[in-house]
């Protein structure tokens, strides 16, 4: 699931790509190091309607996965992290796990700024199309997207994927695939 609460307005600029970082006002994007996975779980912790994982579970998204997230962070402290990985049997695809963003980050349009610093990395050139999943009332996060679509004149479309039983006994509301692209042209 997706939090924001974003303004979608601010933009970032390159600070230094050759070590995957990238500098808004007072943010620097960059990947997360094994050392930040605590203090991600802290961050998803206090950003409701986020499914709260395991501190493992950041650790090795930090570990195995940090060319394909990004944190904010700023004055020493993540206010912002981004959770993607490329499914195995979609080549050009990037899925966005979940988009976080602390209170103190909100409303100047960070969750896109790391999505967009994501998709300029050299290794996700490739990538044609976002998809990420939202549940039916999470408004923030489909303006988010749906401004992510606007900005990179993509389509977005939308499909069942995950119903509320599959979740067991647990209440979850029901989990929307959202695809956007094309997001480049096809190569060649």
């Amino acid at each position: 699931m997706i939090d924001t609460a974003l303004n979608t307005s601010q933009t970032y600029s390159q600070h230094s790509q050759a070590e995957g970082a990238a500098q808004n006002n007072s943010h620097q994007l960059r990947a997360p190091a094994r050392a930040d996975g605590y203090d991600i779980w802290q961050l998803i912790s206090q950003c409701p309607p986020l499914d709260l994982n395991s501190v493992y579970s950041y650790l090795l998204l930090c570990e195995h996965f940090d060319k394909t997230c990004v944190v904010a962070q700023a004055n020493g402290q993540i206010d912002g992290f981004v959770s993607a990985y490329q499914p195995p049997d979609k080549a050009d695809v990037l899925f966005i796990w979940q988009v976080a963003v602390h209170e103190r980050g909100r409303g100047h349009g960070l969750g896109q700024q790391m999505l967009s610093s994501l998709l300029e990395r050299p290794n996700l050139a490739h990538i044609r199309y976002l998809e990420t999943t939202v549940g039916p009332d999470n408004a923030a996060s489909r303006r988010m997207f749906a401004a992510v679509a606007r900005n990179m004149g993509a389509g977005i479309e939308e499909s069942p994927l995950f119903e509320p039983e599959l979740f067991g006994p647990e209440a979850h509301d029901d989990e929307r695939l959202l695809k956007i692209g094309p997001l480049r042209p096809t190569p060649g």
